[in-house]
């Protein structure tokens, strides 16, 4: 009977060890992607694309655009407005 509950605290030591070392390593993984889409992310707004900037004319596009996006492209800015 003693053996039988030793085993039985050992087993689940053991189940307790390993489900942390498996949650450790998924969490970290998961901080290290979040970090590196952000920063990803920082640096496209940092540094804007480069070159000209071309209006979609398209009739299907301009007929479901603002006013304010209108003005814009005809001023030949990027969009900043939906």
């Amino acid at each position: 009977m003693r053996i039988r509950k030793g085993l039985t605290a050992v087993a689940i030591m053991g189940s307790m060890l390993v489900g942390g070392a498996i949650g450790a390593t998924v969490f970290s993984a998961a901080g290290s992607s979040a970090a590196t889409s952000t920063s990803s992310t920082s640096s496209t707004t940092a540094n804007p694309p480069s070159g000209t900037f071309h209006s979609n004319e398209n009739a299907a596009h301009e007929a479901t655009e603002s006013a304010a996006r209108e003005a814009q492209e005809n001023a030949g800015q990027m969009p900043t407005v939906p």
